[in-house]
This record gives C-alpha cells, sequence and structure tokens, in this order.
C-alpha cells in the first residue's frame, strides 16, 4: 500500500480534476436515472437531477451501509421532495438502512393523503404536539395549512416502519439498526425529522452576503442532557469508554453491551427497553431568498468536515449536479490526510438546491483555492468532534471491565476535546455475535408500542 503517494497526489486540485474527468466520462442520463413510485413520485437513489446531486462511497470498513433516496414531487405535488440519507450500524446494518430507505417514504406519504392523519394521538409517543422551531423563527402554522400533517405524519410513518422492522423475519434487527436524516421541502418550506446523528445543514447568506451554515438538526447523541434523562429513567446506562473518553454510548442494564453512539433509531431492539427510541425531532423553517441549498449527510462527513467546509465546497461545485461527489472526495481526503492510521468511513449525501441558478459559478481553478491543500479546513478541524473518528456506532468495553477506566456523564453534552490521539479499538464483532445470539435465544423482539 503506497501510503508514502497518498500526500503528493491527493491534493485538492486533483480532487477536483478527477471529478471534472468522471463528469466527462459519465454516459449515464442522470436525468432519466429514475422510477415511478406512489402518487407520480420520482424515485432517485443516486444521480442527480436539476435541483439535485446525490452521492455515496463504501469506505474501508467493510459493505456500504450508508443509504439515501430523493423522491421529487412527493405525494404527487410539483414542487414537493422528499430527501432521506441513512446510516446502518450493527452485523446487518447495510439492510436495515435500505429497508428503511425503500419503505419510510411510502409510509409517509401515504399517512399525508389520509384524512385521519390529522387526528393523530401526539401521546402515544410522548411528545408534544407543537414543532421545535428555530429560534427567532416565526412560529405561526399559516406558512403551511398542512404543517400539523407533516408533523403528525412523520410521527405516525416512522412509529409504524419500526414496527414493521421489528416483525420482519429476514432483517435481524435486534442488535443492528439505522439513522435517518429526511428533509421535506413543500414550496417555500422545509419540515425536517432526524432520528440519530446524521445531520442536515442549510447554507444561507448573511447580512454581508456571505455564505454560511445553518444547522437544521441536533446529533442525537447519548450524553445530550434530555436523551441522557430518558435512557436513565429507563434503566439504560450512559458512559464513555476510557479508551475513547469523548464517545458516550448505550449500554444495556446488567451487561457491557452493544454500546451503540446514539440515543435514537430505527432497530437496535435489544435497547428499546432501556431508553432508545425511534420517535424523530421534528422542526420546520421557512425558506427564504438568502437560503441557498439543503446537505444531508451520514456521520463520514461530518466527523472530518465542519459544516463551514461543507457549504463551501458545495458552493464552490462548477456544476451542481457533481456537488455531492466533490463533497465525498473532500472528505476520503480529509479522512487520509488526517487520520493515515483509521479506516475511512461510508460517507453519503444528498444536495437539495433552492434556486435554479448555480450559487457560486466559478472556474476549477478557482475552486481549487477555496480549500487549497485544505490550510483552511485545517484551521477549522478543531470544531470537528474528533471522538467519533475512527470508532465504530457499537462497541463493546474489554471483558475484564474496570469501573475507574469508565467516564461518567458529567451532565450535559460533553465538551470536544482539542486533541485525540490515534488509539487501537476494541475489536467487538465476535463477542458482539456472541452476545445477539445469546440474547435472541433468550429474547424474542417484542413490539415497539
Amino acid at each position: 500500500m503506497g501510503a508514502c503517494c497518498s500526500r503528493d497526489l491527493d491534493t485538492d486540485e486533483n480532487v477536483v480534476a478527477d471529478v471534472a474527468e468522471e463528469k466527462k466520462q459519465e454516459v449515464v442520463h442522470e436525468e432519466d436515472d429514475f422510477f415511478i413510485a406512489d402518487f407520480g413520485a420520482r424515485v432517485r437513489l443516486h444521480g442527480a437531477s436539476k435541483y439535485l446531486s446525490m452521492y455515496s462511497q463504501q469506505g474501508r470498513k467493510g459493505i456500504n451501509q450508508d443509504a439515501m433516496t430523493v423522491w421529487e414531487e412527493f405525494t404527487g405535488d410539483k414542487d414537493t421532495f422528499f430527501c432521506g440519507v441513512f446510516d446502518g450500524h450493527g452485523p446487518y446494518g447495510h439492510k436495515v438502512a435500505r429497508y428503511v430507505r425503500d419503505n419510510l417514504p411510502s409510509k409517509l406519504s401515504t399517512a399525508i393523503k389520509l384524512p385521519e392523519s390529522n387526528s393523530f394521538n401526539y401521546s402515544e409517543v410522548g411528545i408534544d404536539k407543537d414543532y421545535s422551531k428555530e429560534a427567532g423563527e416565526d412560529d405561526s402554522k399559516e406558512h403551511i395549512p398542512s404543517l400539523s400533517s407533516w408533523q403528525a405524519g412523520f410521527l405516525r410513518s416512522f412509529k409504524e416502519m419500526d414496527q414493521e422492522l421489528s416483525l420482519d423475519a429476514s432483517i435481524d434487527s435486534f442488535c443492528s439498526g439505522s439513522t435517518a436524516v429526511t428533509v421535506v421541502k413543500q414550496g417555500n418550506n422545509l419540515v425536517i425529522a432526524n432520528l440519530g446523528d446524521s445531520r442536515a445543514i442549510l447554507c444561507t447568506r448573511d447580512s454581508r452576503n456571505q455564505l454560511i451554515p445553518v444547522q437544521l438538526t441536533v446529533d442525537m447523541k447519548p450524553n445530550l442532557a434530555s436523551e441522557e434523562e430518558r435512557i436513565r429513567r429507563c434503566h439504560g446506562r450512559v458512559f464513555a469508554l476510557n479508551e475513547e473518553p469523548e464517545v458516550f454510548r448505550i449500554w444495556m442494564p446488567d451487561e457491557d453491551c452493544p454500546g451503540l453512539a446514539m440515543a435514537r433509531a430505527f432497530g437496535d431492539f435489544c435497547l428499546k427497553e432501556y431508553g432508545l427510541i425511534s420517535v424523530p425531532e421534528v422542526s420546520y423553517r421557512r425558506i427564504t431568498n438568502r437560503d441557498e441549498f439543503v446537505v444531508m449527510a451520514t456521520d463520514g462527513i461530518w466527523d472530518v468536515l465542519t459544516n463551514n467546509d461543507v457549504i463551501k465546497i458545495v458552493a464552490s461545485a462548477k456544476h451542481r449536479s457533481m456537488a455531492a461527489k466533490m463533497l465525498v472526495k473532500h472528505a476520503v481526503h480529509a479522512w487520509r490526510n488526517r487520520r493515515p492510521g483509521s479506516k475511512v468511513d461510508d460517507c453519503a449525501v444528498v444536495c437539495l438546491f433552492l434556486k435554479n441558478r448555480t450559487v457560486l459559478p466559478r472556474s476549477l481553478s478557482e475552486v481549487s483555492r477555496v480549500s487549497a491543500n485544505h490550510t483552511e479546513f485545517a484551521e477549522n478541524y478543531s470544531e470537528v468532534s474528533r471522538a467519533s473518528v475512527n470508532c465504530s456506532e457499537i462497541a463493546t468495553v474489554p471483558q475484564k471491565h474496570n469501573k475507574s477506566a469508565v467516564v461518567m456523564i458529567p451532565g450535559g453534552v460533553a465538551e470536544e476535546s482539542s486533541s485525540l490521539e490515534e488509539r487501537n479499538r476494541v475489536n467487538s464483532s465476535m463477542k458482539f455475535s456472541r452476545f445477539s445470539n445469546d440474547l435472541s435465544r433468550r429474547t424474542s423482539v417484542k413490539n415497539f408500542q
């Protein structure tokens, strides 16, 4: 393996050049690369269209467990899009992610079309009926006449999705699961539903007309105060291992398994009685003329690039159809350049552009100058959570568990470390498999009530 060549060849200029060359060689007409689904929606699993750019790349950890989809003319409405990115984890995480990708949008569109969606019982999922909103955002619901229907539809479809997954014998989701970050654009409105630690951000302009990122979702980590409280109330445990002190995980009450690094997910039924939930955080944002595009991506992107890095890369793409691929290539370069000893994670990106025109039309040389040699990215790298770099979503503690080697939650969100040395990871696959098989014999998957 020619590690000595990576720094010479993997420059930003070559990233841009490689993407441009691949663009020239493409023979597939991406505008035609879709199929028709419920209510006439056009479904894409990859590629690009007028307002979209999608791309996924397998990492170095095994099969690609990321999945994504976009439904244009969602629910049969011309100016409505459904976008979703899903990050699987566990032995069968790839199957869970694809299962959710293929079924969740259909459930949501059906829920929206059903009149009884408006009478959804919010108390069933234990949340307030009101949306969580951006600070300072107009809290009136008159922007979208069917705003309550969207919220009810998301809650209903996520609940049904998890229930269906628990009953499907073809997928072992007892110790495997998936995140989901989804965005519906209806006219000038965005409705966002988030489950897990994938992320959605908005690129907008400030008062000086400079591009700035706005994070639309919160990474649902177990050490968030509200998440920690729920997990502990359900007798689950939350702590970080000594070898990765910033990565907080959920553990079963009496066993040091499975060590899930997120507080909400589809599947993972071994933890559903102990605080893990599949209820999404639903929020709303009104699109203004300052807003440019939305980026949804799995943590393979966010672990090595900041929100600001991401909008700069996407905005600098000469062809918006190649924006997602360019972002993934930059992320892969960042993994190799900054963490040469770690395995590159899977990456999946969906870019949804909100305007007809391109954001910043630039030549390839100008694109290269945006982040030449990643110097600006390196300066901002302290903003990225290094805790999750080179770590798995699921882990187990060493067999001889030393309580003094466990970092307990201090309350609230853990502070990011300014530096985290590369550490040898615990190889948990064999122990996890034995744990899964043992629990499967003792416990049947229960319906998620």
